[in-house]
């Protein structure tokens, strides 16, 4: 490893000799005679640690030096300490500006300032460590959040994938509303900011929508398959599919993060309750539903108006678009009607997609 270097920079070559004999036996010493000679040696791949820096010099000043690390970015790699012999008070808080690391006036004491210029390398390299570390354990935490959002998607297709076992047109179900439940999210995070929302929320939000009809794997054959409309009776049995789901997600919960295991909970319960209380399993009303659920709610309905059933056909973009907003489909947020609204082109897009790949 190279010997640690320090730079000295002073017109007047007593001075120089000076400071190098206070530092010589534990540093390599590199001198300039002006400012010029100063960048230049910056220039260098050298292992610079301190810079002792006088002002009033020919061709360039410690000012222009200071000047010159500035545009560089090496202020806050190479520590300053600025020897001169001006005395005016303006001279310092110039400095200062500029962010050195200390102020010190002709005539020194050598001692003085080997005990600073000491002092002063010691804070910047375990600053310089610390800012190492905090950047290694901020890598470490992103590997960590990378293998834990793995291990959610793992889960998430593990599961969904049951259900697409039993009924393909759910598998297909799932993949729709991931699609619709990220582009209602994107418009609620941009206009309506009272929510809080964050890019790593949506992200999460819209992986947790797939999970939304897991609990059918609990509902029977009979009833899941039945080529018709459910009787009373039976739509009472597929109305479980909410805790049904919850009672799965809770084998889960212990590894997993707390506010994704939330939102996968919110919407496996909540997806089906309405903004006047007339939903299920629950009843909530109004902002007791989770914005989560309720944006998945909407997503979820669009999608069956939309895809063919057993027991009718698809209904066109525009008219699956009215019935929701006329409110045929129950009652949703005013908020999550307007971002509807603004996602109106996109969920037609996307149906217009698939149907091209399914009939293509």
């Amino acid at each position: 490893m190279n010997k640690q270097q320090i730079l000295i920079v002073d017109d007047e070559e007593v001075n120089r000799v000076i400071l190098k004999s206070v530092f010589e036996d534990e540093y390599e010493i590199i001198e300039a005679a002006n400012g010029e000679e100063a960048t230049a040696q910056l220039e260098k791949e050298n292992n610079i640690v301190l810079i002792l820096l006088d002002v009033v010099m020919p061709l360039m000043n410690g000012f222009g030096v200071l000047e010159y690390m500035q545009r560089h970015d090496l202020l806050e790699k190479i520590p300053v300490i600025l020897i001169t012999g001006e005395t005016v008070i303006d001279t310092d808080d110039q400095a200062y500006s500029f962010g050195v690391a200390d102020v010190m006036h002709k005539p020194f004491f050598p001692h003085i300032v080997k005990r600073r210029g000491k002092n002063v390398i010691e804070l910047y390299q375990n600053k310089q460590h610390m800012q190492e570390r905090l950047k290694e354990q901020e890598e470490e935490i992103r590997a960590q959040e990378k293998k834990i959002r793995e291990g959610n998607e793992f889960m998430i297709d593990a599961l969904s994938s049951v259900v697409e076992f039993r009924s393909l047109e759910t598998g297909e179900h799932i993949r729709r509303i991931k699609y619709f439940t990220r582009i209602m999210l994107k418009y609620l995070m941009k206009y309506f900011p009272k929510y809080g929302l964050t890019p790593v929320q949506v992200d999460e939000i819209s992986r947790a929508a797939a999970l939304h009809d897991i609990g059918k794997i609990g509902i029977p054959d009979a009833i899941l398959l039945k080529p018709g409309r459910l009787t009373p009776e039976e739509f009472e049995i597929m109305k479980t599919h909410t805790t049904i789901g919850c009672d799965v997600l809770e084998r889960f919960r212990e590894n997993q993060t707390g506010e994704f295991y939330q939102y996968c909970y919110e919407i496996c319960r909540y997806h089906h309750e309405r903004w006047d209380g007339n939903g299920y399993p629950d009843h909530l009303v109004g902002e007791e539903i989770p914005i989560s659920a309720h944006i998945v709610a909407i997503a979820d309905v669009y999608d069956a108006l939309v895809s063919p059933r057993v027991y009718k056909s698809a209904y066109a973009n525009n008219i699956a678009y009215d019935m929701i907003m006329n409110g045929e489909c129950g009652q949703f947020s005013p908020d999550v009607l307007e971002c509807f609204a603004l996602a109106k082109e996109d969920f037609f897009n996307i149906v217009e997609v698939i149907k091209m790949f399914t009939f293509s």
